[in-house]
């Protein structure tokens, strides 16, 4: 009986470590190297979110609120660090009540110099939320893209 309760709790054990160690060594979703499912401009993308949010949702979203692949175009209007290093740039039209907010992937060797706010730029990736309007803070939220990769640029 001590024999079938170690046997189970060991092969416990040893299923538990494989999938953890499967988990945690799966690859990152290539998005550089995959091909656009939508591109469109930053303008159109936020209207889409701003206008339906549950259509835009079902339109870039999979059944398990996976993301397309996007590619969005728009002017650069600020240029950011977040938590972790990492550059978070902000494309939107000057007149746009809301815009994109794209953070770039890690292996990035871009710096914020290298950016500058009258250029055109072209960015890839995936949506984590769509914009909208919060009441309580009474303004508008930005779509936020990441693992992005920058395209193309252009004044």
């Amino acid at each position: 009986m001590k024999t079938k309760i170690i046997f189970l709790l060991l092969a416990g054990l040893v299923i538990s470590l494989g999938t953890g160690l499967y988990l945690y060594n799966v690859p990152d979703r290539d998005i550089a190297g995959s091909k656009s499912d939508f591109t469109l401009s930053v303008d159109a993308l936020v209207d889409e979110y701003l206008l339906n949010p549950q259509a835009a949702n079902t339109k870039y979203l999979d059944d398990q609120g996976e993301s397309s692949i996007i590619t969005i175009t728009g002017p650069l209007e600020d240029i950011s660090e977040d938590f972790n290093g990492q550059l978070v740039l902000l494309l939107k039209s000057p007149s746009a009540q809301a815009g994109l907010s794209a953070t770039l992937n890690e292996g990035s060797i871009l710096k914020a110099a290298d950016f500058k706010k009258v250029e055109i730029y072209t960015i890839k990736g995936v949506i984590r939320s769509g914009a909208s309007y919060d009441e309580d803070l009474e303004m508008y939220e930005h779509v936020i893209l990441e693992k992005s990769e920058i395209i193309n640029k252009s004044k």
